[in-house]
């Protein structure tokens, strides 16, 4: 069983996009702060898709992508999963270090120490601002592990996703939102990937299983 046989899905849909909204505002205030600039955001699109889907996602399993894969344990268990386009992720890596951004399509490509730290942060940034909507919605905890960073093709890193966490069921609940800073816009595709007892766990306490 998962997440695409409820009934209810575009109720809950409805309620995950809210919940997006509010995980979006935080995250674009936050990036303000860490960028230096003004960051505004749409409202993102919440859909539910399967791991072969999310290949689209991103323009193919070729696409250079930055991929954060974070376990959650607590009273929701399962990994959070931020894929960002290798050139949009190193866009923002350069304002943060107020550097000139580098071209991710040359050969000898490779991220510094610095660049993966920052990298990092800002994942950190965009991942924990829609975790903590998601518990103050719903009132359950979600504690995260140490995120796993991986700049490598998204064929590549789907790969992994799906033989590791797949046995969790075959689709995953995905959200989108597009943030825009004046001088381009950045795509942040984040997909929580719960089991099953703690995907009915969060309708439970978000009132959606009537």
């Amino acid at each position: 069983m998962n997440i695409k046989e409820d009934n209810n899905l575009a109720k809950h849909l409805d309620v995950f996009k809210e919940i997006g909204n509010i995980g979006a505002g935080h995250a674009a205030s936050a990036l303000a702060g860490l960028l230096n600039k003004r960051i505004t955001m749409s409202v993102p699109d919440a859909s539910v898709v399967s791991f072969d889907e999310i290949l689209g996602v991103l323009d193919g399993p070729e696409t250079l992508v930055a991929g954060v894969l974070i376990d959650c344990a607590g009273d929701l268990n399962g990994y959070i999963l931020l894929l960002l386009c290798m050139k949009d992720a190193m866009s923002m890596v350069a304002q943060a270090l107020e550097e000139t951004e580098r071209d991710v399509t040359d050969p000898d490509f490779e991220l510094t120490d610095l660049e993966q730290d920052t990298l990092l942060e800002i994942s950190n940034i965009l991942v924990g601002s829609f975790l903590t909507a998601i518990t103050d919605f719903s009132g359950l905890s979600a504690i995260p592990a140490v995120p796993q960073l991986s700049v490598d093709m998204l064929g590549a890193i789907l790969s992994i996703a799906t033989i590791e966490y797949g046995k969790i069921g075959d689709s995953v609940l995905f959200l989108k939102t597009q943030f825009n800073d004046l001088a381009g816009d950045v795509n942040g595709h984040f997909f929580l990937i719960p089991d099953y007892n703690s995907y009915k766990m969060l309708i439970t306490a978000l009132g959606l299983d009537g």
